[in-house]
């Protein structure tokens, strides 16, 4: 028996030219369109807390919405493709906003080999790889988890902070990246601890810029 292809968001059986949503979710997809706007909300987030270039998130995540579900499989139930796929469609989307000009290399928030043990794979990698894809330009793991941390979920912008404070270490085989525009890739931005985190690693390779992109992000503030 075969089971059909089920869009996530809607529980619609999918068309044989729709690959992971139907066209009426991924049309109602909600956008943040930040790249579209100078010194952002999502730029603003950083500001004062790392110097960063730009940063953007492909769609807005919000607690029970349809869209969350997107999130959900490509971290939990085994469908990281679905989210390699959207980056690279995200890569389309923005080509008019120039986003992605001048980057040169694309980067992942990294997890723990605990986790990745646990999870099989790290979701943020394939995200970074669909855009690393698209853009024809390489991927390079430039960040190690030195240390596992507890989830993120249910903490407070204090707790997230003080969580994961130490977690994250530039790799020694960095060198070569000396002036890169580095893209940081991850899959959520909620309070952007670890964002910040990572990019202020990556702001250790001397003359390095960053930039940042998130497949979704919450409401930010």
């Amino acid at each position: 028996m075969v089971m059909p292809r089920i869009c996530p968001v809607c529980g619609k059986a999918l068309d044989g030219d729709e690959v992971w949503l139907c066209r009426k979710c991924l049309a109602a997809l909600p956008r943040t369109r930040y790249e579209e706007v100078d010194f952002n909300t999502m730029e603003q987030h950083f500001a004062g807390k790392v110097p960063i270039e730009r940063a953007t998130a492909y769609f807005f995540y919000e607690k029970g919405s349809p869209y969350a579900s997107i999130l959900h499989d490509i971290k939990y139930h085994s469908t990281p493709g679905m989210g390699r796929w959207l980056t690279a469609r995200a890569v389309r989307d923005m080509q008019g906003s120039h986003f992605f000009d001048g980057i040169d290399i694309v980067t992942a928030v990294p997890l723990h080999r605990s986790k990745i043990a646990h999870r099989g794979y790290n979701q943020s990698e394939y995200l970074a790889r669909g855009i690393a894809d698209a853009l024809g330009i390489p991927y390079v793991e430039t960040l190690e988890a030195v240390r596992p941390h507890s989830t993120q979920t249910h903490k407070g912008a204090l707790e997230r902070w003080q969580n994961i404070q130490g977690n994250y270490a530039l790799k020694k085989e960095t060198d070569q990246l000396a002036g890169k525009h580095i893209l940081l890739v991850d899959d959520v931005i909620t309070t952007g601890s670890t964002l910040i985190v990572c990019a202020n690693a990556l702001k250790a390779i001397p003359n390095a810029k960053v930039s940042v992109f998130t497949l979704s992000a919450a409401r930010l503030e």
